[in-house]
């Protein structure tokens, strides 16, 4: 069933079309007024769009409405409904990107052959668009700046070769992305890529998610058997526990391995590629990471660059995420006028990547009129964010990291309040004293007294 509006002054015409439209199983919202039609295609999504090229009594004509719908929807197909007269505007209106016309009064097969093409070829469109979308979100490293054109280089490099890389560079610059890059870039594209948040391994349950297990009968692939033959890739390495770090050693040396619950050996083929924000140096001196699990995985380390080092790229950017937010969220196609991306550039953007697809995500949303987004226009978006309740170091985080830090301010904080003494501060915020000593050291928080009161 497809959703189609249909826009026509006359009321006997709309309701005739309809009927037709229902009894071939469509849902038909119709529409007599041009601010009707455009308030509903930006509160819905259709399927396609019959209109009519003049509208009494409304202050856009047919016309008018198709640019409208183009700019914002520009695979939305549009059919124009013209009288006798107004065949030569109507051929004007698909030179200006309609799919067809239909001559009143209709012949009902030939409605029904315009309408069942221009719904093809929708479905058609959309899913080639979403497919271009999702691929280039996952795999495309947008930028023509020189930091970007070497770092495509880099990773097409690589992709030629074996070996483990590691990403070094700030939260949000795209570390996960440039791994999928390198994937599609290698010998193994076409196999599984496989991302692991290292922070969710337990150490007690690693050798289940990571190896698998029979039980029962029953076999349970773990990480590396869904990767075999493509890439595992550990995102935020430096969260991994040290007990797993220790048991993760042998199978990225061996590619071997077993199952819990099994004696069988069992062999894979995959290659491993890590990602950390942090100094894994400073972490192996503090006794945080095995160095001997940081040579086996940063045997090429590449640093990603912040996105404070190439705003060039700002225009590109932001047009892909307008492109991509307009797929996946069905927003509006704005476009960013040249001193609203000039004002971009200026931006410190501590949340790098992740910060600015949120920042373009807030102005689709919250723009309001039919023109660019303009510099203006985003000041007044920065001022609403800045006078948000919730700070906005928090806002371009993700739920892990946020918490973190929340939870490490905050356990400092009460720390300080009862004079360092961890009994009185375990006792107040309702924990037991190992679990605190074990959450503050997970936060690399130490050094304080542990004397009862």
């Amino acid at each position: 069933m497809a959703k189609i509006l249909v826009v026509d002054d006359e009321k006997d015409i709309r309701e005739l079309l309809g009927d037709i439209l229902d009894d071939e199983g469509h849902s038909a919202a119709k529409i007599g007024h041009a601010q009707e039609a455009i308030d509903l295609v930006e509160q819905t999504t259709f399927d396609l769009v019959i209109l009519d090229i003049w509208l009494k009594e409304s202050h856009m004509d047919g016309i008018d409405i198709l640019k409208y719908i183009k700019n914002r929807q520009p695979d939305l197909p549009v059919v124009i409904i013209s009288g006798h007269g107004n065949v030569e505007i109507a051929v004007a209106a698909v030179k200006q990107g309609a799919f067809d016309f239909i001559e009143k009064p209709f012949n009902l097969d030939q409605l029904l052959l315009v309408v069942n093409r221009a719904l093809e070829l929708s479905h058609l469109r959309r899913a080639k668009r979403k497919l271009d979308v999702e691929g280039s979100a996952n795999s495309e490293i947008i930028g023509s700046s020189a930091p970007m054109r070497a770092l495509r280089t880099q990773l097409e490099k690589l992709g030629k070769t074996q070996t483990r890389v590691m990403f070094m560079g700030p939260s949000g610059s795209g570390k996960e992305l440039a791994a999928r890059y390198l994937h599609t870039h290698s010998t193994r594209a076409d196999s599984p890529f496989i991302c692991v948040n290292s922070a969710t391994i337990a150490a007690d349950d690693m050798e289940r998610q990571l190896f698998g297990y029979e039980e029962q009968g029953k076999v349970f692939q773990g990480l590396f058997e869904r990767a075999n033959g493509g890439t595992l890739f550990f995102d935020e390495i430096a969260d991994m526990p040290l007990e797993t770090q220790g048991k993760i050693l042998r199978a990225i040396n061996e590619q071997r391995f077993e199952r819990q619950g099994s004696n069988q050996s069992i062999s894979v083929d995959v290659r491993i590629l890590s990602a950390s924000k942090e100094n894994l140096r400073e972490k192996i001196d503090q006794g945080h990471f095995r160095e001997e699990l940081y040579h086996r995985l940063a045997v090429v380390p590449v640093e990603i660059p912040a996105l404070s080092a190439h705003v060039d790229d700002m225009a590109e950017l932001v047009a892909h995420f307008v492109e991509q937010l307009s797929l996946r969220e069905n927003l509006p196609v704005y476009r960013f006028s040249i001193e609203a991306i000039e004002a971009l550039q200026t931006n410190p953007w501590n949340g790098n990547i992740r910060e600015l697809r949120n920042r373009v995500e807030r102005l689709l949303i919250l723009h309001e009129g039919e023109g660019e987004i303009s510099a203006e226009n985003l000041d007044e978006k920065v001022q609403q964010e800045d006078s948000s309740p919730l700070s906005s170091e928090y806002l371009f985080l993700p739920l892990r990291e946020a918490r973190e830090l929340f939870e490490r301010r905050y356990l400092l904080a009460q720390i300080g309040r009862f004079s360092n003494n961890i009994s009185k501060t375990a006792n107040f915020i309702g924990m037991e004293r190992s679990a605190l000593h074990r959450k503050m050291k997970s936060l690399d928080i130490g050094g304080h007294s542990d004397k009862n009161p």
